[in-house]
């Protein structure tokens, strides 16, 4: 292997949002013997390089599940937008279903109001612990707003016309799956959209090459490796594309049936540290000679 890709949320950060010191360990091993590492992930640029500088990791990052590409040195290089018309389309069915929208695009995210997402959120963090307070949602709103630019417009229409900003990735989620699944159907034909999600309440739309497999073999290709000398990491369903492709890809303990059952490899849960156990297993494997060390960059 000479190159790790690793999904964020339930893959390299733990239920706190950390990156943990075994996986930071795992990771700076591997790129002090010359393999590559990069995050891919469905959030924002300005949300997943906060706990990789905290965890003093400098990597490349594929950012809005392949919608936009960033170098170690926080340059864009690469970005595929949504067709607006596209846009209009998901819009007009999500509304239809009540679902909560919010739009990424190359100005930061767009929501319809604060009060909504915090009801939202609020919604998610019940669902997961029914004794959670109004102070601890209020936290992680906060938190939210400190981690990423997020504004707010009363209608959706002025945004996809703004032919100024570029929109690269739409999140609509639901408690209600029934919600979800009629969205889904009526738009899961559609030849222009990349319907995928990273959790069992939301659905996430891209254009159809803004796919994590498709962004990290661009990557790959740049830096003249072979997607067979990939290894990746992911845990959903906005992990699938770039699972198929690697050479060597790895479901988390944690992750869903559809990918365990992708997968050829498999490690522990992401609060077992299972992104540092699938490194050191490979090293291990590479030490032994069953697979060849890379050159060094």
């Amino acid at each position: 292997m000479k190159f790790i890709a690793s999904d964020f949320d339930g893959t390299l950060l733990n239920e706190k949002g950390m990156i943990s010191e075994r996986n930071i360990k795992a990771i700076n091993k591997a790129q002090s013997k010359g393999i590559q590492f990069a995050a891919a992930t469905g959030r924002s640029y300005d949300a997943a390089i906060k706990p990789l500088k905290h965890a003093g990791i400098n990597c490349p990052i594929i950012a809005l599940n392949g919608a936009t590409i960033y170098d170690e040195n926080h340059h864009l290089i690469d970005s595929i937008p949504m067709d607006r018309e596209t846009c209009k389309k998901i819009l007009a069915v999500s509304q239809d279903a009540h679902l909560y929208i919010e739009f990424f695009t190359s100005d930061g995210i767009y929501s319809s109001s604060r009060e909504q997402f915090a009801e939202v959120l609020e919604d998610i963090m019940k669902s997961a612990n029914p004794d959670v307070t109004r102070e601890e949602v209020e936290t992680q709103v906060n938190q939210r707003f400190q981690n990423e630019k997020i504004q707010f417009i009363d209608d959706y229409r002025k945004l996809i016309n703004h032919n100024d900003i570029q929109i690269f990735k739409m999140l609509c989620s639901s408690l209600n799956p029934d919600n979800l699944e009629m969205v889904y159907e009526q738009l899961k034909n559609e030849s222009d959209i990349a319907i995928t999600s990273s959790g069992h309440i939301n659905l996430e739309f891209n254009h159809p090459n803004a796919q994590k497999g498709m962004a990290l073999e661009r990557l790959a290709k740049q830096m003249n490796i072979s997607m067979e000398d990939v290894m990746a990491m992911g845990d959903n369903l906005n992990d699938k594309s770039m699972l198929e492709r690697a050479g060597r890809g790895v479901a988390m303990e944690n992750a869903a049936e559809e990918i365990l059952s992708l997968c050829n490899y498999k490690t522990k849960t992401n609060e077992e540290d299972g992104v540092a156990y699938a490194i050191e297993e490979m090293l291990e494997e590479m030490k032994q000679g069953n697979e060849p060390a890379p050159e060094k960059f």
